[in-house]
């Protein structure tokens, strides 16, 4: 009896989970075989899978797996902060009528961004969610209660850009809220379909493959190279493209890494399109098992030198834990590093403006050091 009682339990697990996979929105869309051939068409398409350049493996070995279960299992001290951490607001007044001639970026944790330049409103990966997960039960929330203004009072929004569609990037919560507000979307090859299938129409989004380039008014959008990997249900990796961004008026040129392990398409994107202005750069949920998808802080501030940054901002921290690192460490050990290579670096709290401007008065507190 006991037997059938456990076998009856795994069942019903089994059920729901398929069921929660099949129904549940959050998932995002499937691809048809017409998609598939058009993304064939992109030299970053093999065998059914978006790569990455040079072909990283990511496949990780037995021994690799085994050690990752044993470092989650075991304590994780200070991986979140005591308190929440602080937030500075802002109301949707103040967003509607900044008409500084000098670009505006405001954090809002983790990779998303509020940039109002040339008179436009562009939201960067705005993940709004309290928890990166299909549901709330399968993630840890926030660090913060409070994001700077709530995803109702954001005014009309001109764009908006996807680096790649995990969920920590790319929320459906957040999506349904915005999309009526939002004029246009850019994410990389496959992203849209996420979108359409909750309820965005096709003609308000445009996808792009890496180095590919469109003009959004007066601004430039490139669609850059990142190392990394995509999927948000058990089947689909590599379903869609990942990628990093630029945007360039005809003043200032900014960098967006999304998500992505060092490597070589740094130094060829500042080859191509640097110098940058401010450069944006992951740090953060990153472990010596998953370095070739996640840069260690050292590599980042490298990164930022490659791209020839005058300003970099660690970004991908600050907000969520998916890694097992301190909270703290990714800001600690990349601006340390970032001294040494005399790299300028932003350090903003959650909603506390970055004004580019020829000035040097960039916020570099440390205020998570504050008891």
């Amino acid at each position: 009896m006991i037997g059938l009682f456990i076998g009856g339990a795994i069942l019903l697990l089994v059920i729901i989970g398929v069921l929660f996979v099949n129904l549940s929105p959050e998932f995002g869309a499937s691809f048809t075989k017409e998609q598939k051939a058009i993304f064939s068409q992109s030299s970053n398409y093999k065998d059914g899978k978006f790569i990455n350049l040079g072909e990283v493996d990511m496949d990780m070995s037995f021994g690799k797996v085994v050690k990752m279960l044993v470092a989650f299992l075991k304590p994780q001290p200070n991986t979140f902060p005591e308190k929440d951490i602080p937030v500075e607001k802002i109301d949707s007044l103040a967003v509607v009528n900044y008409d500084s001639e000098a670009p505006r970026l405001i954090w809002f944790g983790h990779s998303a961004f509020l940039l109002q330049i040339e008179g436009l409103n562009i939201l960067i990966d705005p993940m709004f969610g309290p928890v990166p997960a299909p549901h709330p039960w399968l993630g840890k929330t926030r660090f913060s209660k409070e994001l700077p203004i709530e995803i109702e009072k954001i005014p009309q929004i001109d764009a908006v850009i996807y680096s790649h569609d995990h969920y920590d990037h790319l929320d459906y919560g957040s999506i349904m809220k915005l999309k009526n507000k939002v004029k246009a979307f850019y994410t990389p090859l496959g992203v849209g379909a996420h979108l359409e299938e909750w309820g965005v129409e096709k003609n308000r989004i445009t996808e792009l493959d890496w180095w590919e380039e469109i003009k959004h008014n007066n601004l430039r959008l490139v669609c850059t190279p990142a190392t990394h990997f995509s999927g948000r249900g058990m089947s689909d990796r590599g379903a869609t493209l990942w990628a990093s961004w630029i945007i360039q008026s005809e003043q200032d040129n900014i960098y967006f890494s999304g998500d992505s392990g060092y490597g070589e398409h740094f130094k060829e994107i500042g080859e191509k399109y640097g110098p940058f202005d401010f450069a944006m750069m992951e740090c953060g949920q990153y472990n010596e098992l998953w370095v070739e998808i996640h840069m260690m802080p050292e590599e980042t501030a490298q990164a930022a030198v490659d791209l020839r940054a005058k300003l970099m901002m660690p970004i991908h921290w600050g907000a969520f834990k998916l890694a097992l690192h301190p909270w703290t460490d990714p800001v600690e050990r990349v601006t340390k590093k970032a001294k040494e290579l005399g790299l300028a670096t932003a350090t903003p709290k959650i909603g506390e403006q970055i004004i580019l401007s020829d000035s040097v008065d960039y916020p570099k507190e440390t205020w998570w050091l504050r008891k």
